[in-house]
């Protein structure tokens, strides 16, 4: 049975922590990502080890001056700390930017969006460049960060020492030899069949480990994120809750823009295409029959209405009337009537939803309709619609033959598109032999 999806909602993971919470964690890639992230980790708290150790060598002196039997005076524990500090304050920032720079690379490995950096470009050469690095408040953050990483090792030695324990038992069968007995845990083993149980406990706590890595993985990458790049995170929120109302604005404009043409063209052109119509009937009651005229004149009065058929048809699918003057409870059940398919409507609305979300509503209605009763081959299909917790839902389901394909030119590619841009989803679940439901949601206000 196979269920396409327009707009995905199901749960895929974009952090190890997401990863987590998914019953398919332990085959997915996320668990040899976290043991890569812990892995690594030592390599790189060693490798800052050094540095921040020569930035601490001020305060290792007072330390050590303390536990000696000659302790500091006064004035070396003043000129210890002021010297610690200067040289922090001083060198610290050129080694924490590399660090910072490869932890940022480092956390792609746990989290799939990039790290963006918080630093600012400058080309006023390598003066300008370190007057913006000291004076920026994402330095010091890194700064901060560098400790972090460098006492990391820890946790990450104990969670490598427990998957080598792990590791152990599980391969405990192929390293016992009779002559050396190997100790596992609370006991020792000398044959293949004694190191059995150790191994089926190794295997039962493999998954765990992996679990504890991924956590330990997740916590680190939460802290670096943070100090790394929250202040980008920050600026990138911002411009995508900017352009996430932008493109509502857009919508609710051009919403109010169709609207104003469906008006136009009811209360201008199709007016005046009635007045036509009633004038040729006149000319044609007017013109004698069997006349040169009769026959021209009784074709263009056809022609007219047939063009006011159309024109109609064309003003209802720009913004029809009845969800303009009704709602869209009197809208969809108007889309019922005019269905060649039997269709039931079950609709609660009590308070009207904003203007474009009706409307995107209605449409996808409209377009579900329009399909199923094109290629479905249905014979019943139900609408429902209601408002629960400011959130409008519609869904379409028919008994038609399924396998509705989104690709292939439905039209609800665009009306998924347009969800996306009021916030709200479309939904399309079309197995082989039905049935299929398109179901939209929209986050709305009702007034």
């Amino acid at each position: 049975m196979l269920t396409t999806v327009v707009v995905v909602s199901v749960r895929s993971a974009r952090t190890i922590w997401e990863s987590v919470g998914l019953r398919q964690f332990l085959i997915t890639t996320w668990p040899w990502r976290g043991l890569s992230y812990v892995l690594t980790t030592p390599v790189v708290s060693l490798l800052a080890a050094g540095p921040v150790a020569a930035l601490g060598l001020p305060w290792s002196y007072l330390v050590f001056r303390f536990i000696s039997p000659d302790p500091a005076t006064l004035g070396e524990v003043v000129l210890a700390t002021l010297a610690g500090l200067l040289l922090i304050v001083l060198a610290g920032p050129l080694v924490a930017l590399p660090v910072a720079q490869v932890e940022r690379l480092r956390l792609r490995l746990v989290r799939l969006d990039p790290a963006p950096s918080p630093h600012s470009s400058s080309k006023d050469g390598w003066l300008g460049w370190l007057r913006r690095r000291y004076t920026e408040a994402a330095t010091w953050r890194e700064l901060a960060y560098l400790v972090v990483v460098t006492l990391a090792v820890a946790p990450s030695a104990m969670l490598l020492l427990i998957l080598s324990m792990v590791v152990a038992l599980i391969t405990s069968p192929l390293l016992v030899t009779p002559n050396a007995p190997l100790a596992l845990g609370f006991g020792r083993a000398s044959t293949v069949p004694e190191t059995l149980p150790y191994a089926l406990a190794g295997l039962v706590l493999l998954p765990v480990t992996l679990y504890l890595f991924a956590g330990l993985a997740s916590l680190h990458a939460t802290i670096a994120r943070a100090l790394l790049s929250g202040a980008a995170d920050e600026r990138l929120r911002s411009e995508l809750v900017e352009v996430s109302q932008s493109r509502e604005r857009l919508v609710t404009a051009f919403e109010a823009e169709r609207r104003r043409i469906e008006r136009d063209l009811h209360d201008g052109a199709q007016q005046r295409v009635v007045s036509l119509i009633l004038q040729l009937g006149l000319a044609k009651l007017e013109i004698p029959p069997g006349s040169p005229g009769a026959e021209p004149v009784a074709n263009a009065h056809d022609q007219a209405k047939q063009l006011l058929t159309e024109l109609r048809e064309f003003i209802h699918g720009i913004h029809p009337q009845a969800l303009s003057d009704l709602g869209l409870p009197a809208a969809l059940q108007e889309l019922a009537d005019r269905s060649t398919t039997p269709v039931t409507v079950d609709c609660a609305v009590p308070k009207r939803p904003p203007g474009a979300v009706e409307g995107a509503g209605y449409f996808v209605v409209a377009e579900a309709l329009s399909n199923a009763s094109k290629h479905s081959g249905a014979t019943e299909i139900q609408v429902a619609a209601h408002v629960h917790r400011d959130v409008l839902t519609v869904e379409v389901t028919d008994n038609g033959r399924g396998g509705a394909d989104a690709g292939r030119g439905t039209g609800l590619t665009g009306l998924a598109d347009r969800a996306a841009a009021l916030g709200g989803t479309l939904f399309l679940s079309s197995p082989i032999g039905g049935p299929t439901t398109v179901r939209a949601e929209f986050p709305c206000n009702t007034r």
